[in-house]
């Protein structure tokens, strides 16, 4: 199943729903308790299907597919999980994981565009990256598939857009992986059935066409099993938390004539979830106050 969120008016406000073939349920419609998809997600299942019988379809082509989760509780990231990432970036291999916050603000969805900032506009970088997004709050997840896997709502597709002159001089790296529309996330949540094994999937990466990463989720440093087991051992993951394992090697890092600039379309690709499609413009000016 392909969980979305959506506006299907401007009068109405994002819905949720899922995806079935050339159309979307609107679940919201049916049941108007269903507001976000965090609430979806916790839901008893027999009461969404209940609500999905009553549903209106729309044509998924007459709807604005936004972040499937507009605003998670946490929007965690793992640095340097790679091999060939690391060689291209002049990493030593981490002995652990290596997480960072994306705040909450930087989120946006399918088709919105990734600014590049008027204060930092010369190193505005790409980053492919299966996501993973929780679905059961948890503490203390053994590191097992069947474990982490009965935890997880399911995958989308992340860019963490970076401003890698910013990341260099700060070594937490929140500031510069933070910056507004920085993570554009979508364009839906695909249950784990859908998926099979989630570290047997391609990821690709085209900027304005020209292909730019093109990775596989099974070159993973720490797999996404061990990444939920690490987390939930330190804190509480919540639903609709959002994490993002990493990123394959070819980004513009250290290669100057690659970096995003307005007029770029960054589009990211992952088997059986689909693909994320973001233009790149110029940071809109602010009225003066």
């Amino acid at each position: 199943m392909k969980l979305a969120t959506f506006d299907a008016d401007a009068d109405a406000g994002q819905h949720v729903g899922f995806v079935d073939g050339d159309e979307v349920v609107d679940l919201t419609a049916a049941d108007p308790s269903l507001e976000t998809m965090i609430e979806l997600l916790e839901r008893d299942p027999r009461q969404v299907s209940a609500a999905a019988a009553s549903a209106p379809r729309l044509p998924v082509s007459e709807v604005k597919l936004c972040a499937p989760v507009p605003r998670p509780p946490k929007f965690l990231a793992i640095g340097y999980n790679y091999a060939a990432h690391l060689e291209e970036t002049h990493m030593e291999r981490p002995t652990r994981q290596a997480w960072f916050n994306k705040q909450q603000t930087c989120v946006i969805g399918p088709g919105d565009p990734i600014w590049i900032p008027a204060i930092a506009p010369d190193e505005v970088d790409y980053e492919g990256e299966l996501g993973l997004v929780i679905g059961k709050r948890c503490k203390d997840v053994p590191n097992e598939k069947k474990s982490v896997l009965d935890v997880v709502a399911g995958f989308t597709i992340i860019d963490d857009v970076s401003v890698r002159d910013w990341q260099t001089l700060e070594p937490g790296m929140v500031v510069s992986k933070s910056f507004d529309t920085h993570g554009p996330i979508g364009p839906w949540i695909v249950t784990p059935d859908e998926i099979g094994d989630p570290l047997d999937l391609r990821l690709r990466t085209y900027v304005s066409g020209d292909l730019r990463q093109d990775g596989h989720t099974a070159d993973m440093l720490f797999n996404l099993y061990e990444q939920v087991a690490y987390l939930s051992s330190a804190f509480t993951l919540e639903v609709g938390d959002v994490l993002a394992t990493g990123t394959p090697s070819g980004i513009a890092w250290h290669r100057p004539g690659m970096y995003l600039k307005a007029g770029d379309t960054v589009r990211i690709e992952i088997e059986k979830i689909g693909a994320l499609e973001n233009p790149v413009i110029d940071e809109p000016r602010r009225p003066a106050p």
